[in-house]
């Protein structure tokens, strides 16, 4: 049973797990080879103790006893009692496995030794250790106060008593657990790919602009951040490192190849919230006006609902459920398209005509992504929806889209792009193409 944690870094992701440590009453030590950063990392700890109580998700004595169980190890040699030992160091191979030699060297033998990386082989990272068996990965999300998820990752030699205990940490923190394979990008950033790397081949072949689409996403798919806000939120420059990382790990996955509007927001130092300036204007006021609430049935419109036939239009999970409606500009009769559509209280929005136009396509792809990931052996099916719902605060998990919208739908979309555009990346997933077959939607 662990009772003592350590956290090698103590910088925003170590400083936050430390205090999940504590708040999940675990003896934690905190370790950072900069003492200033030890310091800092504690310290912002023990305010984030105290703004939780204000905001009254815990109480002051459970703040306090929390407090209470924080060490600052000034020395690596101080965690040399934890059972479980995570290491929240920059992403950078060798710094890693350095870290790793050095614990292997300072803990008991069956201490448990996991690595938050988020893009690193867990495998890698603990080559050099002896008793491989006790390496794992435990990948937690930013900022780990908030998000609940915890993808904990078997290496190639990983013992099942490695991983339930990490489960059972993780859990005790209060993050839920999901189980991944040692693969690019594990679970959720995997998964998460295709929705800004869709949305740029969009933006590129000019069937919307960017705030277009990403107006078509959170309004008709329910997300709360569309692709281009997210890349700005994060990093222009960040995302795109993240996808040449991907594509290179993965020798060129044409899925995973990165865009050049990437390259270009970068070169032109458009790197997004940050520097106030991205795919939107930061500079003054808000970067956006606020999404339209959803109108209301016009009763008095009568036309003939064989409109629908003649038109290109898209709406997800259904035409009845959907809060928008997507109309392709070449549809014939598109003003009284519009008018009918928006009678129904939809709100339309008029792109270019491809398949599956721009909701359509970005969940064909993440569908098809997730298939891929578990007929891989990456994950279950369930533990997908759950990272994504959770890591990425997503409406619904790539499975739960496939279950409202019906595979065989996705893969006419993914098979009439493939042949429309003679592009490898749209080629469907052995698992995606069988549940479109079969009629069965989850694995």
């Amino acid at each position: 049973m662990v009772q003592r944690v350590g956290v090698v870094g103590a910088g925003t992701m170590g400083a936050g797990i430390a205090q999940l440590a504590c708040m999940g009453r675990f003896e934690t030590y905190l370790h950072d080879p900069v003492s200033d950063a030890l310091e800092v990392g504690a310290t912002r700890l023990r305010q984030a103790l105290v703004k939780g109580t204000e905001r009254g998700r815990w109480s002051a004595g459970a703040a306090e006893a929390a407090a209470s169980r924080l060490r600052e190890a000034t020395r690596l040699e101080d965690l040399g009692g934890c059972e479980l030992v995570i290491e929240a160091a920059p992403e950078d191979l060798e710094l890693k496995r350095e870290l790793f030699r050095e614990l292997a060297g300072v803990c008991a033998p069956q201490a448990i030794l996991a690595t938050n990386t988020s893009s690193l082989s867990v495998t890698a990272i603990g080559s050099e250790v002896d008793l491989p068996e006790r390496i794992c990965g435990m990948h937690f999300f930013n900022p780990p106060a908030l998000m609940r998820l915890v993808e904990v990752v078997a290496g190639e030699r990983t013992s099942e008593r490695t991983l339930a205990t990490a489960d059972e940490v993780a859990r005790a923190m209060g993050r839920e657990p999901i189980r991944a394979a040692d693969a690019i990008g594990f679970v959720a950033n995997r998964t998460a790919r295709p929705f800004t790397l869709e949305a740029l081949r969009l933006l590129g072949e000019g069937v919307a602009t960017h705030d277009q689409i990403d107006r078509i996403v959170r309004i008709g798919g329910g997300f709360r951040m569309g692709p281009f806000e997210l890349m700005d939120l994060v990093g222009v420059d960040v995302n795109f490192e993240v996808a040449k990382s991907f594509w290179g790990q993965s020798s060129r996955e044409p899925r995973w190849e990165p865009h050049p509007i990437q390259a270009q927001m970068v070169a032109d130092g458009r790197l997004g919230r940050k520097v106030g300036r991205g795919y939107y204007d930061y500079g003054r006021g808000p970067h956006r006006p606020d999404d339209p609430e959803p109108a209301g049935r016009d009763p008095g419109w009568s036309q003939d609902h064989e409109l629908e036939a003649s038109v290109h239009f898209q709406a997800f999970p259904t035409l009845d459920a959907a809060t928008l409606v997507e109309l392709a500009t070449t549809s014939a009769d598109v003003e009284a398209a519009e008018t009918y559509f928006s009678s129904m209280g939809k709100r339309v929005e008029r792109v270019a005509d491809v398949p599956g136009l721009v909701l359509g396509r970005i969940l064909a792809q993440i569908v098809n992504e997730a298939h891929f990931a578990v007929g891989q052996g990456v994950a279950a099916a369930e533990d997908v929806d759950v990272a994504m719902r959770l890591g990425f605060n997503w409406p619904r998990g790539p499975f739960e889209w496939a279950e409202e919208i019906g595979p065989a739908r996705l893969v006419r979309v993914l098979d009439a792009l493939g042949s429309e555009l003679d592009a490898e990346r749209y080629r469907v997933a052995p698992l995606l193409r069988h549940a479109a077959k079969e009629g069965t939607p989850r694995p």
